[in-house]
């Protein structure tokens, strides 16, 4: 399959385009300073963009068979919450969300695969107490950014798969996930490289379409 990763120089967009390579996938890795990812495969193409932008998704789209989100704000948490600074938009899911979908519609591709976080949507009222507390702290605007991208999901009228992880750390990949559409959990964290094996995994199956999928290790 021929697939874009937006979000690709972010850690769990990183590894699903290692994955996807893996895999035998022809990979483009779409992100504003793409020349960072530092992987190299004859099947990978960098491409810099903005995914705010519609020309630009546009161009990267034509001629995919699949596209996985995986966008996010990378800054500290305290810096976006308290002194209002990001170098990345925090409304950057749900927008660059809806110009990926309105592109989609446009070039002719229906597979779409999204990276959200486990306790927004379908698993809200599934979160223990401690992340209800830091969500609404610390990451108010980015969860509520979180909870309009997977409505637009939702709407989209795509062949769509929303992966909710646990809290994702660089550790060693178990190489094994639990994969529930109930919101069951097993630990509350879970290796960015098994997120990744898990997004290429699915990115052209059905066993998870159109399911909000919990990911922990």
């Amino acid at each position: 399959m021929k697939v874009v990763v937006f979000g690709a120089t972010g850690g769990t967009g990183r590894a699903a385009v290692r994955e996807l390579l893996d895999g035998g996938h022809e990979v483009t890795a779409f992100s504003r300073h793409a020349e960072r990812l530092e992987l190299h495969s004859e099947r990978l193409r960098l491409v810099s963009g903005d995914a705010l932008r519609p020309e630009d998704v546009e161009g990267v789209l034509s001629g995919q068979d699949a596209a996985v989100v995986s966008l996010g704000v990378n800054d500290n948490p305290l810096k976006v919450r308290l002194l209002r600074r990001s170098r990345t938009p925090t409304n950057v899911c749900s927008e660059g969300t809806r110009t990926i979908i309105q592109a989609m519609h446009r070039v002719g591709v229906r597979r779409l695969v999204v990276v959200s976080a486990y306790g927004v949507g379908e698993t809200r009222e599934k979160l223990p107490w401690p992340f209800r507390t830091a969500y609404r702290l610390l990451l108010k605007e980015q969860i509520s950014d979180k909870e309009r991208q997977e409505q637009l999901v939702r709407n989209s009228g795509l062949d769509w798969i929303i992966v909710q992880p646990v809290g994702l750390t660089n550790g060693r990949p178990h190489g094994e996930v639990l994969a529930s559409t109930t919101g069951e959990v097993h630990h509350n964290t879970v290796p960015r490289d098994d997120v990744g094996r898990f997004l290429a995994s699915v990115v052209g199956g059905d066993q998870f379409l159109f399911r909000t999928v919990a990911l922990s290790a």
